[in-house]
């Protein structure tokens, strides 16, 4: 079954190749059912699926972790596991920006 309209907001959906990013890590470009109103990007289960192999092939899947927050001292500290901190090039010593935005802390290497 084809969609007409967006889910989201009611747009007019249109086919059209739409690039996919992962960590900021372009992995190609995937046909796509994308909103004219909000941008909205739907992908197909097919596509979805070749998007996780190209994922997987880049060493992308599966970096995200849950990690704890420990309390040291008077601050508070979060590990980075040793797999993001590979795919940062961040390694002990070197310096790092730490900042917030909204609910979320960005590290820049």
């Amino acid at each position: 079954m084809e969609r007409k309209e967006c889910e989201e907001c009611g747009g007019k959906l249109v086919k059209k190749k739409v690039e996919f990013k992962m960590y900021g890590i372009s992995l190609g470009e995937f046909p796509a059912e994308v909103c004219t109103k909000c941008d909205e990007e739907v992908f197909d289960e097919k596509t979805s699926k070749e998007i996780d192999a190209v994922a997987k092939k880049k060493g992308l899947w599966g970096l995200a972790k849950k990690v704890k927050i420990v309390k040291i001292g008077s601050s508070l500290a979060v590990r980075i596991p040793k797999a993001i901190s590979d795919f940062l090039g961040l390694e002990e010593g070197k310096e790092a920006l730490m900042k917030p935005d909204k609910n979320k802390i960005i590290i820049e290497s």
